[in-house]
Formats: C-alpha cells, structure tokens, sequence
C-alpha cells in the first residue's frame, strides 16, 4: 500500500526552499554598478602597519570600500604624527591619523572617525627595571617621529607618573621598526610597544617586564583618528563619509569573525600568525577598535586638555571640541554603515 505524502512536511520543505533560495539570491547579487570609481589614499602610521592600523586593509581585501565604489590605496608613513603624514594631510593628498595637537598647532585638518579610541600599548622596559622611578638616566624610545612622535609623548607620560619630566632620561629617535630590536639589543630600556611586539618581545626576552599599559596610565587618551583637509571635507563630504563606512564594517568583522581577518593581517603586518592573533585577542578584550563613530566630546576634550598641560598646544591657541572632530560626518558614517551597535562591552 502506498503511503500519501504528508501535507506538513511538502509546506516545511516547500518554505525551507523558498528561503535557501532567497538567502542565494541576495548572496548572488551583483556589486553596485559604478560609474567610476572614487580614488583616495589611505594612510597608516607604520610601515608596516601594526595589527591595530590594518582596518584598511581588511576593508580593501573584503570588498568594503569596492562595493562603495572606492579604489583606496594604502599610503604607509613612518609614523603618524611624522611631517610628511602632517603634508599629506594638509595638502589633501592621503587621510591620515590626525592629532588635537596639529590641530592646535594650525594644521587645516579635522578628525572625522576614530579607527582605535583607546591604546592598545604597553610600556615594555629591561629586566629589573619594576617601577617608573626608575627611568631616571635611561633610554628611552622616541621611534616614530623624534621628539614630539607618539613614543616619546607616552615616555614622557611614564616618567610623568614619577614625578619626572623628559629631561631626566635620554629618548633615542630610530625609525618604527627599530622599536622592537632596539629593546630586544639593550639598545633601550622603555618603549611603547602594539601587542603583537610584546608577545614576540616576551618570547625572544623572556625576562623584560611590562611596566604599564598605557590605556591604563591614560584611560581618556584619544589614541588614533583618521583627519583630512578643511578644504576636502568640504569639497568631497561623501567620498570620506563612504571611507569610514567601509572602515567601520571592517573593524566589526574583525570583533564578528576573526578568523575572516587573520590572514590579511598577517600579510599586512608581516608578523607571525600566533603574534598576530595574540594581538587580536587583546584588542577585542579591550575594546581598542571602534565599532561606531569612534569619536567623543569627553575624550577629545580630555586629549586637548592633556596636550595644553603638557605644552603641546599654546593654552592660547587652544582648539575646540568641535574644532578638532566632526562628529557629525562620524555618525553619518556609522549610519551608512548599517547604525550603531554595541559588540560585547564595545560601544565608541
């Protein structure tokens, strides 16, 4: 005897279909046609990057800024405060990472999306040396720019919580990728160093001490926004609204899907995978990546405040809030990008 067909079942398979099929067409569709595509060069402030700056390159490798119909050409500098950063963001030439203090200091630029609000750096120093005090005499990293880059500003902070000043120890000037063989030769006792440094520094000399992290020395220190020129924010609003878009989606992927994400780092950095995912845990953790505008008026206000302190920025020349970040072509970005969202504690 043959048995009928259950109705149930031919309407749950019927609709299981329907679905399947949707999901593949929508997955099928073709990239937006572009009628050109928008050119613009994207800077990174090491060469290479470190796995914090390689939101561009996820961005790039995944289609994020094709399908907004940009072709982006990663520009790596020595440095991000480092001049030719500083003439490429003036110039309009390359987004770059923008600082209040080149702000306060008259650059025409201003933040539009902040890739990484908090620091992902420790304060990495020789064997024996256990507390800040004991600075005093050393040498210090100034990699990344000489006096005023940012690892001379952070050894300048280390010794700040001392009670010394820059003058108490010696800051020897190399470029980025000196930072690591330097403290590995005992060619210097302290520098700033991205997590995937630290664990390959810890793995080579397994006797150097992690001092401080430095989201901890600084909890409201703005660590890396990318800015561009008065005049091309002006004259090209969309160009780099749809840039932060596409940089948005990748900092989400890289907290969504890791896995997704490793193997462009690695090529980026250069560095070796367990290095690589080391650092990735670690910025995940801490919430280093933004996953939406990446900008607020309290860090931004804190940051100018700290460079005003400190002498980076003449207190009469003090830049604004508003003067330094353009929060409102971050949070067009963030709409483009699909709206806000919060990723595990990950909110900025």
């Amino acid at each position: 005897m043959t048995r009928k067909p259950d109705k149930k079942l031919i309407l749950i398979a019927g609709a299981a279909a329907l679905i399947a099929a949707s999901i593949d067409n929508a997955s099928a569709q073709p990239a937006p046609t572009c009628p050109t595509m928008r050119k613009i060069n994207v800077g990174v402030s090491v060469a290479p990057p470190n796995v914090v700056h390689t939101a561009p390159y996820i961005a790039k490798s995944l289609g994020y800024f094709a399908k907004r119909c940009i072709d982006a050409n990663i520009v790596q500098f020595e440095g991000g405060q480092s001049q030719t950063s500083a003439v490429a963001a003036a110039q309009g030439t390359a987004i770059v990472s923008v600082s209040d203090v080149s702000i306060g200091r008259g650059l025409k630029v201003q933040q539009f999306w902040g890739l990484a609000p908090r620091m992902p750096q420790a304060y990495m120093v020789q064997e024996g040396i256990t507390s800040a005090a004991q600075l005093k005499g050393k040498r210090l990293s100034a990699t990344g720019g000489g006096v005023g880059g940012f690892n001379w500003r952070m050894g300048r902070e280390v010794l700040k919580s001392a009670g010394l000043t820059e003058a108490d120890a010696q800051f020897i000037p190399s470029p980025t990728a000196g930072r690591l063989p330097g403290l590995i030769a005992n060619q210097i006792d302290g520098v700033a160093l991205h997590p995937e440094d630290v664990f390959l520094a810890k793995k080579q000399k397994p006797t150097l001490n992690n001092l401080v992290q430095l989201v901890e020395l600084m909890p409201n220190y703005m660590f890396n926004a990318y800015g561009a020129s008065l005049d091309w924010i002006a004259r090209d609003r969309a160009l780099l609204r749809d840039t932060a878009a596409a940089m948005i989606e990748a900092n989400r992927t890289a907290y969504r899907e890791p896995a997704k994400v490793i193997p462009i780092i690695v090529e980026a950095t250069q560095k070796p995978k367990e290095a690589v995912e080391f650092a990735l845990d670690v910025l995940v953790k801490n919430c280093v990546w933004s996953v939406n505008e990446g900008l607020t008026p309290s860090r931004t206000q804190w940051s100018i405040d700290n460079s005003v302190a400190n002498g980076d920025i003449d207190a009469a020349k003090k830049p604004t809030v508003e003067q330094v970040a353009n929060f409102a072509l971050a949070k067009e970005a963030v709409e483009l990008a699909g709206g806000r969202v919060t990723i595990g504690k990950c909110a900025e």
